[in-house]
């Protein structure tokens, strides 16, 4: 297909509105984020509604031909752009020639967490945008029913997090800007254990847990802390126990989205046995 004429100037009104989605102040205020590169493009663009507007340079057109043709099937706005122009809505320093202007994929709490929920998984105070969007992809593979983030988490729309769900963000409903009490409550309404993951004096082995009778088979809200400092205090309270991931070697602790994919996956085998 023909592609329209190319944008060459990054002083372009639509180059210049969707580089404001660079800022967590742009995306709150236009309700929309930037997917970049053809991973993320393709999931959004097979998502209904998900996409507004479509920038691809005319080397990823070629490579990409399918993009173009979606953007036109589904009535989404084209811009070719030149590489510099593209730059000016990359994050990375290698672009890979394709950025979509997304709309927020926002979901109520009451929506996902219901009676038929089997596994949520919940970020409370996680700030590394890496870690959450790794988390919301390994909550996808393992057929999670939603992700919440805790309204003291990282922005889900930061371009590293969309970047690290590799796509993921477009499968799993995800909730934001919510209280963890509110959560647990809601959860336990609903019938679902909560589960906090930590590892300082766990009352429960993963991999034993029917040791000290902790059930994985059931419905489970899993709950991840800080990176740094894990579990508050006050946050374990509003949970109904503590795991610890077990550590055969000898290193000190895991990595938070390697520890959240060891529980999210336990309970998503358990559950299917």
């Amino acid at each position: 297909m023909k592609l329209p004429d190319v944008i060459s100037s990054p002083q372009s009104k639509r180059i210049k509105n969707a580089a404001k989605l660079l800022s967590r102040r742009g995306r709150k205020a236009a309700g929309r984020f930037l997917a970049e590169g053809p991973q993320a493009v393709r999931e959004a663009l097979a998502t209904d509604g998900a996409v507004d507007e479509l920038f691809i340079t005319e080397a990823a057109a070629e490579r990409h031909p399918e993009f173009a043709e979606a953007a036109a099937g589904s009535r989404i706005f084209l811009s070719t752009v030149t590489e510099e122009v593209l730059t000016e809505l990359a994050s990375t320093v290698n672009s890979q020639g394709v950025v979509a202007v997304c709309r927020a994929l926002d979901v109520e709490l009451t929506s996902v967490v219901d009676k038929d929920a089997q596994l949520i998984v919940v970020l409370s105070q996680v700030r590394d945008p890496g870690n959450a969007g790794t988390i919301i992809r390994l909550a996808d593979a393992a057929g999670a029913d939603a992700v919440v983030l805790t309204s003291s988490s990282v922005d889900v729309y930061n371009d590293k997090t969309v970047r690290a769900t590799a796509g993921s963000i477009f499968h799993v409903p995800v909730v934001t800007g919510v209280g963890l009490p509110e959560v647990t409550e809601l959860a336990r309404a609903r019938g679902l254990q909560v589960l906090a993951a930590d590892g300082n004096d766990a009352a429960h082995d993963l991999h034993h847990p029917w040791e000290s009778g902790l059930d994985l088979s059931a419905r489970t809200a899993w709950v991840f802390g800080n990176e740094a400092w894990g579990m508050r205090p006050e946050d374990l309270e509003v949970t109904d126990a503590a795991v610890a991931v077990p550590i055969y070697g000898q290193a000190e602790s895991l990595n938070l989205a390697t520890a959240a994919g060891i529980c999210i996956f336990e309970s998503a085998r358990n559950q299917r046995m």
